[in-house]
């Protein structure tokens, strides 16, 4: 353990023992000293008492702060949140910056909510109302309004006037926004460059007139490509009319890229990634309906085996080939989908034509199967002293390889097209499907040249 660890577990429990002993002055002075990340990590440790006793301690817009960075998909802050006396909730909310109250909204009761909202000072309810209508995932659902303004026709004298009065309650200052009369977003100018020039200058002068911006309704991840792209830590969010509405600031950024590396893991999985702390029934009846579809399809192999019974039972060697087949077939096609799904989501399809893509694919499922083919021939063949079924063999698995490979890309690609997410596409529904159509293969290749490898 390193000496900040040693030093954060000492100071931990000095917190403790004063929050224990109720010794209010120390708890607020060594409390306050904390970063407000670890001011998150060590009220979420503590008991429910333990939370009563803080919230006597402290004040709303100092619980708010530390609230501002607390996960607002941890499935607890509901909890906090009702063990809390209802106006200092409302107080609370009203301090943090309003995307963020606005998610911990969201995960309330219609009535719930209303009860804060009817509670909070009507500027404030009003800020937070507007965007709750945003839908899910979308610019306006996650953007910020808590952002710095400024007209054309002032000058940079006042404009840092302006930026140090707002600056307390801005969310970032780093972007200076220059609007019209009417509100509509006309250029950006950064706080260098309000430094840098002097106080007479005009900020017409200085203003960068191109300026990148975000629709309200334009999707999170979208959003996220576009801040990597650029390496902005902020965006401004407008409507079809360039008014400007708010902004998207960076660490919204790295939470959507979060939630949806881990969207599209679960999908690959088939099984939500994201909640790891499940009691085992709920945990299972997640998990089930994926597996029993899967049993399905799965029967539909073992149907397909047993067709083929009477060929196995005239040349037995071939089942200790049929897993053989089906898990390096089921391994093509996991990797074709990993690379397909990482495809769509970096948006390298483009510049590409669809059929391309796919002729790309069955390429590479022609090469990788060709020299699996061969290698497990040559295997079989001197293992079993014959050639001919080491050539079955491999003939199947090429074919397999290729097939796994086409689908493993074809299958999210077609979802992509049709606007479904390509990452429920997952990684058992692949594997599965290609057992079956490995199988198929497998023994349809083995009966045409049975005859060849069987000696009488």
């Amino acid at each position: 353990m390193s000496e900040n660890q040693i030093e954060m577990q000492e100071q931990v429990s000095q917190l403790l023992h004063f929050l224990k002993n109720e010794e209010m002055p120390e708890f607020r002075a060594k409390f306050l000293d904390f970063h407000v990340y670890e001011q998150g990590q060590f009220y979420q440790s503590l008991s429910k008492e333990e939370r009563q006793k803080m919230y006597c301690y402290l004040s709303p817009k100092e619980i708010a702060d530390m609230f501002d960075v607390i996960e607002e998909d941890n499935e607890e802050v509901s909890e906090y949140i009702a063990e809390m006396n209802p106006q200092y909730v409302a107080d609370m909310l009203g301090e943090m910056y309003t995307d963020n109250a606005v998610d911990i909204l969201s995960q309330l009761s219609k009535s719930r909510q209303t009860k804060y909202l009817r509670l909070m000072k009507e500027e404030e309810a009003r800020e937070v109302k507007e965007l709750l209508h945003y839908e899910e995932d979308t610019a306006g659902s996650i953007m910020a309004t808590e952002y710095v303004s400024i007209v054309a026709n002032q000058t940079v004298r006042s404009a840092m006037h302006l930026l140090k009065r707002e600056a307390k309650v801005a969310e970032t200052i780093y972007y200076v926004y220059v609007v019209d009369a009417s509100n509509r977003l006309v250029g950006v100018i950064s706080l260098r460059d309000l430094i840098i020039n002097e106080d007479d200058t005009m900020i017409a002068d200085i203003m960068n007139e191109r300026v990148i911006s975000v629709q309200v309704d334009e999707d999170q991840e979208d959003i996220a490509k576009t801040v990597r792209d650029y390496d902005f830590l902020a965006l401004p969010v407008t409507d079809d009319q360039d008014y400007l509405l708010g902004i998207v600031t960076v660490d919204d950024i790295i939470d959507v890229i979060d939630d949806e590396a881990a969207s599209d893991y679960s999908g690959l999985a088939g099984v939500n990634i994201e909640v790891v702390d499940e009691n085992p029934w709920k945990a299972a009846s997640k998990r089930l309906p994926w597996l029993i579809t899967l049993l399905f399809l799965g029967m539909s192999t073992a149907t397909l085996i047993s067709h083929y019974e009477a060929l196995v039972s005239k040349a037995s060697i071939l089942a200790v080939f049929i897993s053989l087949i089906t898990g390096t077939a089921g391994n093509a096609g996991t990797q074709s989908l990993a690379v397909a799904v990482r495809r769509i989501a970096t948006n390298e399809n483009n510049n590409t034509s669809f059929f391309h893509l796919v002729f790309s694919e069955v390429l590479t499922g022609i090469v990788t199967g060709a020299i699996t083919g061969v290698t497990i021939m040559l295997i079989v063949g001197f293992w079993q002293h014959n050639f001919m079924l080491g050539f079955v063999i491999g003939m199947a698995m090429l074919c397999a390889i290729t097939v796994a490979n086409l689908a493993g890309s074809l299958i999210p690609m077609l979802m992509d097209r049709l606007g479904f997410d390509p990452a429920v596409a997952s990684g058992p529904f692949i594997t599965t499907l290609s057992d079956l159509t490995s199988v198929l293969i497998y023994f349809s290749i083995a009966s045409i040249f049975m005859h060849y490898f069987i000696h009488h």
